[in-house]
């Protein structure tokens, strides 16, 4: 879910023609995939939801996901970043990767259908923007994207309905959500600030960003638990009430979210850069919540009212016209 902002910081590290054999799967194959496996995050947090609380969602789907990434990387042959001047960044880096965004959407589910919780993480290139003014001062954004990011928070507050009690959904739970999708701007922002000559390509830079959110969430998922104990025995005990089949897919759920969402998903996004480059890569951000929002309509019978749809519209819009490139860029490569 929700790492496409990397698509155009890691496209730096792509491998030269012929320096790497020929993938078996296409990458438009793995680019519907990876749509399809985030937009569909949404959902398996929802369904997890029913029996445990966001930090354990969190918490497993990170363990989950850093089980799978290094698995491949010791298959690969890759190794980890090394060094304190590396990590210490990475430390911020990660954070802001995993561990918070993944708890705040987990969190923002318990107050908002999965479908907004999805449009939420559409704020993510807007966010960018913001970071980049404050971290990267010396890559002034053209007006034009200055206007974009004001028409992008004009469709977040159409979406809240701050002026309506009765339709507008819960604002902390979208608060939340949008907290979640701005995590990843200010990441990946810091990431070219800090980081940007560190990445060792493959799947070390995503190995260590799941170590760093394991390392963070494994103690707050204990410190939940312990504020928590009189109702659940065990850190990893459930709350959940239902019994035969329903109490096992919230598990199901959660894990597959892990090794699929944050594995496997890892893997095939860098594939796609390497293979198509950052411009259709980062046409991911735009169609995870449209997933998002036709699960959770179709199969958790969500709604969502004409202020949130025109919302995320406006939204969109924004996102789309931040991601293209300005008219100099495109006058610089037409004479290249």
């Amino acid at each position: 879910m929700a790492h496409t902002v990397s698509v155009t910081t890691s496209a730096t590290t792509r491998p030269t023609p012929g320096s790497v054999r020929a993938p078996r799967v296409a990458w438009q194959v793995k680019f519907a995939v990876l749509v399809l496996i985030w937009g569909s995050s949404f959902l398996f947090m929802k369904v997890g939801l029913e029996a445990m609380s966001p930090v354990q969602i969190a918490t497993l789907r990170v363990l989950t996901g850093t089980a799978v990434v290094l698995g491949l990387l010791a298959m690969a042959g890759g190794r980890l970043p090394r060094g304190w001047q590396v990590w210490r960044h990475m430390i911020v880096f990660g954070f802001f990767l995993s561990a918070f965004p993944f708890t705040l959407f987990a969190m923002s589910e318990t107050r908002v259908s999965s479908a907004l919780a999805g449009i939420g993480n559409s704020t993510t290139p807007i966010a960018t923007v913001l970071a980049g003014l404050v971290l990267l001062p010396h890559e002034r954004p053209s007006a034009r994207k200055l206007a974009a990011v004001t028409v992008g928070f004009l469709g977040v507050v159409l979406i809240a309905q701050p002026w309506t009690v009765a339709e507008r959904p819960d604002l902390l739970g979208f608060g939340m959500a949008v907290a979640g999708g701005a995590s990843y701007g200010v990441g990946w922002t810091y990431y070219r600030r800090f980081l940007s000559g560190a990445d060792l390509g493959g799947l070390s830079q995503p190995a260590a960003v799941l170590l760093v959110g394991s390392g963070f969430l494994i103690p707050t998922s204990l410190v939940a638990w312990w504020l928590d104990r009189d109702h659940l025995a065990t850190p990893w005990a459930t709350h959940g009430t239902v019994g035969g089949i329903r109490a096992w897919l919230p598990l199901l759920a959660v894990l597959a979210l892990g090794a699929l969402g944050t594995g496997l998903a890892f893997m095939f996004q860098y594939d796609v850069v390497r293979a198509a480059g950052p411009v259709v890569g980062s046409t991911i951000t735009y169609l995870i919540p449209v997933v998002s929002v036709l699960l959770g309509t179709l199969v958790l019978g969500e709604h969502l009212t004409w202020a949130a749809v025109a919302g995320f519209g406006v939204v969109l819009a924004a996102a789309l016209t931040i991601n293209s490139p300005d008219r100099r860029a495109r006058e610089a490569g037409s004479n290249a």
